[in-house]
């Protein structure tokens, strides 16, 4: 029998990290993984979609040369190459966990994995050959795929989702975005900045709505300056994929609208991967396509955990991560803290990026606290106007009685940089005269955060 301390069920950045956790505290590990190691994190998600939008930066920069006093001749680009660079990206990385794996001595097992009881997992390998395994915790962490709604199914070729979007054999001239959360935005954009035609339907009344109004607001602003059709308070009712291209049949506040294009990108949330894998057998509890778990990743069956997608939280890289740590952590008989899922920052790295962590301004008035609120515009800051990029604002929000940092938002160049300092601040239960007199250098993008913090207090300078 093969026997473990621990098994990781899934080798995304819930998966991998939790093994390594696992492995440094002493713990005979192994982790099971049925494509690539890193998941679709590094290999279809966070890491080849950045290549993809830094490629889309450099081009339209070169595009901008003259703003710059340069001259560029024949600017051109190679969307085959832009993909191509994009997949060695995510192929190092997909390498960089192999390493850490051999180095911190996790046995890799391929193949789809199964749970039973008296914790043991089956896993058939691409052969169909299965082996037992067997650990005294089973950790599962095998996070999501694209979301499908019955009324726009995905056939791969006219209707797709994010992972055949950043391998496209050829650039499409027309596209339809559906969903306007990170994925379906970051799209939009990497496409439009390449040249083809966007427009991006989304069924609630602001594009990205999980964000502050005035950044949503300023994001749209954005979008539609950069030539992409917006089309909000609208939904996809039905696709004709018959004809060469496709046909859209999207529903507007005022009537039906048919939209035509090469190809249609769902990009409208994600589904859990927890199909097959033992749960329903062992009688794991879930709810609403998540697996239950408490303050630890402990499910209601003794030594099965769970983490990342798969649980209730936001399905972020970051968030699984730190989910993994915790989980293994508690495990091992150490002090742990449970995850302040209040402090959990978000990014989205479009064109301009948005960041943000706490309460929106709304949150914050509807929790019933007094606020200030200060917010601080690129276009005064010295730096945003010497790189040439003035869109976007700071917005910070403060407890008016006690000075307690609520939220904080920005939207604008390099902002996912930037948005730690709110949250090392929130985690240290900073007060805005802090922030105030934390000296911020300059010229920078983050003393635009001091800046928002003055405002607050009726203390800014440069406004």
């Amino acid at each position: 029998m093969n026997t473990y301390d621990i098994i990781v069920l899934g080798s995304g950045p819930g998966g991998y990290v939790t093994a390594i956790r696992a492995s440094q505290l002493g713990f005979k590990t192994a982790i099971v993984e049925k494509e690539s190691l890193g998941g679709v994190c590094l290999n279809w998600g966070c890491i080849p979609t950045k290549a993809l939008l830094k490629s889309a930066q450099v081009f339209e920069y070169l595009k901008h040369a003259s703003d710059y006093g340069l001259t560029v001749d024949n600017v051109d680009k190679d969307f085959d190459a832009v993909v191509k660079r994009s997949r060695s990206v995510a192929e190092g990385m997909s390498k960089g966990v192999q390493f850490l794996m051999k180095k911190n001595k996790i046995d890799v097992i391929n193949g789809f994995g199964k749970l039973k009881a008296n914790n043991k997992i089956t896993v058939t390998d691409a052969d169909g050959k299965a082996t037992d395994y067997e650990a005294k915790h089973i950790v599962i962490a095998t996070g999501a795929r694209a979301r499908e709604l019955p009324n726009l199914p995905v056939d791969g070729k006219k209707v797709i989702e994010y992972r055949k979007a950043m391998s496209l054999e050829s650039q499409p001239k027309k596209m339809i975005v559906v969903g306007s959360g990170a994925i379906g935005v970051e799209f939009a954009h990497f496409y439009n900045a390449m040249g083809t035609e966007v427009t991006i339907v989304e069924f609630l009344p602001n594009l990205v709505p999980l964000e502050d109004e005035e950044v949503s607001k300023q994001f749209e602003r954005s979008f539609k300056k950069a030539g992409i059709k917006v089309m909000t308070n609208s939904s996809v009712e039905s696709v004709d994929t018959s004809g060469d291209g496709v046909k859209a049949t999207v529903k507007t506040k005022k009537g039906e609208e048919i939209l035509e294009a090469d190809v249609v990108l769902s990009a409208v949330g994600i589904k859990t991967n927890i199909e097959n894998i033992g749960l329903e057998e062992l009688g794991i509890a879930t709810d609403r396509d998540k697996i239950v778990v408490n303050d630890w990743y402990q499910t209601n069956i003794p030594g099965v955990y769970a983490i990342g997608d798969v649980v209730a939280g936001p399905a972020l890289a970051h968030v699984a991560s730190a989910e993994g740590i915790t989980c293994v952590e508690k495990i091992a008989g150490l002090h742990v803290e449970a995850i302040d899922y209040g402090n959990i920052p978000g990014c989205t790295y479009a064109t301009p990026e948005i960041a943000s962590v706490g309460m929106t301004e709304k949150q914050a008035k509807e929790a019933g606290y007094e606020i200030k609120v200060g917010k601080f515009p690129f276009s005064a800051s010295g730096k945003a106007s010497a790189s040439g990029n003035k869109d976007g604002f700071v917005k910070v929000i403060f407890d008016a009685k006690y000075g307690e940092w609520l939220g904080c938002h920005m939207i604008g160049a390099g902002v996912t940089d930037m948005i730690a300092e709110a949250v090392l601040g929130r985690k240290l239960e900073t007060t805005g005269h802090e922030v105030l007199k934390a000296i911020h250098p300059h010229p920078t993008m983050s003393e635009a955060v001091m800046e928002a913090v003055a405002d607050a207090y009726d203390e800014v300078i440069h406004l």
